[in-house]
């Protein structure tokens, strides 16, 4: 053998396995974890925060994968879900919830729907907010004032209001229920009571008459009776009550009026976060508030409970529903 047919096999010898290690270990993957109280991954919310995924180039299953973990209502498979997910393991969860409470170890949390994470005590403050897990706001205590400003301006005659509390049942003190008394307050409005629906059971076993005595009903962010809106909307409107409520989907199901922040774009939003952990971002990241809101109107809803929308309101309503 010549010394070139040496040169040439030696060299061949170093490279050929360099090419087998590169084809039998292609890129990683990335898994993003979804922890939900719902039923289907079908929704307007996981549609927005799949469209701001692709805005940023991902394609599920050929760069990213997403899995999904659904509690069907039952918030005590939460914990469950949650070690499912870590011990996969995926490298985010994002989390539709206040599941946040329950630990998820290193993995961050990303989740697009807290109420008052400061006021709860989840976060130290909206810049710094500590810990793995970072969130979007939804302004929600800060918005029942508005809330009821636009339910007193719809229908002056109202007096007594009550307030549709829901779960889960860990869902923290009643700060929300404190701060809905003094702006009621404020309007020269009562509170007439609080119904409390803090799990599916207790939900469900609620009928017109606990609204007995009342002129109106607010029904305060929560992600079970997001799930339940149907229910708490049928019940609401077989009391034959105006209402408020503090998402458009609860007007799309024959809610009388809304006004709130719109939880998809926050999804959408939540898919940056997403984008930044992956690439190495800590999850401190600060805690976003909204910037797109909703104020709708159901007149179809109006007409059938025999209630009238003053013109006022119709044109301040960023979206009417003949």
């Amino acid at each position: 053998m010549d010394r070139r047919s040496v040169i040439v096999g030696l060299a061949l010898s170093l490279i050929a396995p360099q090419r087998s290690s590169a084809q039998q270990a292609p890129a990683k993957i990335p898994r993003v974890g979804i922890l939900d109280p719902g039923d289907t991954e079908k929704t307007r919310i996981w549609d927005a925060f799949r469209g701001g995924l692709r805005d940023l180039g991902y394609v599920e299953g050929r760069n990213i994968i997403l899995e999904f973990r659904l509690a069907n209502g039952d918030y005590s498979l939460f914990p469950q879900l949650m070690a499912e997910l870590v011990n996969l393991p995926v490298e985010v969860i994002v989390a539709g919830t206040r599941a946040v409470d329950i630990a998820s170890g290193w993995v961050p949390v990303v989740v697009p729907t807290l109420f008052d994470p400061v006021g709860q005590g989840l976060a130290s403050s909206l810049s710094r907010p500590g810990g793995n897990v970072t969130r979007f706001t939804l302004m929600s205590a800060e918005l029942d004032a508005k809330r009821l400003e636009l339910l007193k301006s719809a229908f002056p005659q109202i007096s007594a209001v009550s307030v549709l509390r829901g779960g889960p049942p860990n869902a923290g003190p009643k700060t929300d229920v404190e701060r809905i008394e003094r702006a009621a307050a404020a309007l020269g409005l009562g509170i007439a009571r609080t119904v409390e629906a803090l799990d599916v059971a207790s939900l469900r076993a609620l009928r017109p008459a606990v609204f007995a005595g009342t002129d109106a009903v607010i029904v305060l962010g929560s992600g079970m009776l997001w799930e339940y809106r149907r229910d708490i909307v049928a019940l609401v409107n077989q009391a034959r009550l105006p209402a408020i409520y503090p998402d458009r989907e609860y007007v799309d199901d024959g809610g009388l009026m809304v006004y709130g922040a719109n939880v998809p774009d926050n999804f959408r939003r939540a898919a940056d976060y997403v984008d930044r952990i992956l690439k190495g971002a800590k999850p401190e990241l600060p805690i976003q508030e909204p910037v797109r809101f909703d104020f709708i109107v159901n007149v179809k809803t109006a007409q059938e409970l025999w209630l009238t929308i003053p013109p006022s309101i119709l044109a301040r309503a960023d979206e009417v529903i003949e």
